[in-house]
This record gives C-alpha cells, structure tokens and sequence, in this order.
C-alpha cells in the first residue's frame, strides 16, 4: 500500500506489531522517518530501552493535558541516542520512554503508564515535544479507528475465531477506514459513507482504483 503513497518527508508512526527492521529499512530508503512502540515482540530492544531509562531524572518535556472526562493526565517524555551505535536496529535516531499519569478527579485514583519506542528523527530533526505529539497523533488515530470497529461495525460480535481469519479480518476492516477516509467529504461519517457505498458497488471499485474513471472522479461520483 505504501507504494502508491508518497512518503518522503514523512514521519510514518507503527505501533509494535510493525516494529520490523525490513519496513524500517524501506521507509528511510524512501526518504520517510518512522516512529515505532517496542514491546515484547522485540525482546532485546525492549530490555535496552527499558534499561537505559531505568535510573530516569527529571524528563526532557512534560506536557499537562486539560481536565476534560473527569481526570487530569500529564505526559513525561525522556529522548536518547546513547543507544543508537547499540541496538541491533536500522537508521535509529534516537529511542524514548513516554509516562501516561492519569489522575481521577472525583476519586483521586492514579494511575502510571508507561510505553517505549524509537525513530529514526535525530533530535535536531526532532525534539522531545516533537516526538511526544508523533505519539499522541498515532494513537488519537488508533482510538479514532477502534470507536469505528467497535461501535459503526460492530467488530467485537464477529464469529470469525479460528487460524489467521481474525488478524486478516481486522487488517481489512482497518485499510477499509483508511479508505473511506480518504474519500470523505465534510460532514461525511464512516456511518454514512458506509450506508452509501453498500447501495452503489461501482462506487467501491472507483475508490479502490480499479475503474477507468478512478483518477479523480470517484469522490464526485
């Protein structure tokens, strides 16, 4: 999919399930920066990160978040590229450790999150603030795209279970969102474009360009 796309210049951000070296290595051959999540599936990365920033001081930036939804959340950010002649990773930057504090306002619980990743953006390419507003509009978009699954799609009532349908089920769904919103226009829900294509096909294989008139044309269709 990427292929079609014009990355250079652009931060692609992935959470861990794509934290791979060979599409970190096509992404800056192509001019692009990636953000990548660490988590158990890169095992050793994740020891390094977690260990560099074990003995953390006070956090290179600290954004407050305002009291909205009855709680008060503050992110921490720590930056680093004491690790990038280290970790067996390509075109490393710098790694971060990112800390979610969430306070409840009614009952005062409190609770501390705590997620690791890299890029490849050194850090005058980008500072600390920069790299924390990379993470949040990842994952602002990967909540965005849950509430979809969960509620326009109803995902957490399908019967698929068994082998590899459910993950390939899910990346479908998912290229679906990207797709439709793609082709949104103002006003537009996945709801609503949802309910529009199912009642005009030819319009589904215009968006997926496999039609003449695919350049161009299929929004006004």
């Amino acid at each position: 999919m990427l292929d079609a796309i014009d990355v250079a210049g652009l931060v692609i951000t992935a959470d861990a399930l794509l934290t791979q070296r060979e599409l970190a290595r096509y992404l800056v051959g192509r001019g692009a920066h990636y953000h990548f999540t660490v988590k158990a599936n890169q095992p050793t990365l994740e020891e390094d990160i977690h260990l560099l920033f074990a003995q953390r001081s006070t956090p290179d930036y600290v954004e407050l978040s305002p009291p909205d939804h009855g709680r008060i959340e503050t992110r921490r950010i720590w930056c680093s590229s004491r690790l990038n002649d280290y970790v067996d990773f390509p075109h490393v930057g710098q790694v971060f450790l990112i800390e979610r504090e969430v306070i409840a306002k009614k009952s005062g619980d409190r609770s501390i999150e705590v997620a690791l990743g890299l890029t490849s953006c050194t850090h005058e390419q980008a500072s600390p603030a920069t790299v924390l507003r990379d993470n949040r509009g990842h994952w602002s978009i990967e909540n965005s795209c849950h509430h979809i699954l969960d509620t326009t799609w109803d995902e957490d009532r399908c019967r698929i279970r068994t082998g590899h349908g459910p993950e390939n089920t899910s990346r479908l769904r998912r290229f679906a969102i990207s797709l439709l919103k793609l082709h949104a226009k103002p006003g537009d829900s996945i709801a609503s474009m949802t309910r529009r294509l199912a009642g005009k096909t030819r319009l589904v294989f215009d968006y997926l360009r496999m039609t003449k008139n695919s350049t161009g044309n299929a929004a006004a269709a």
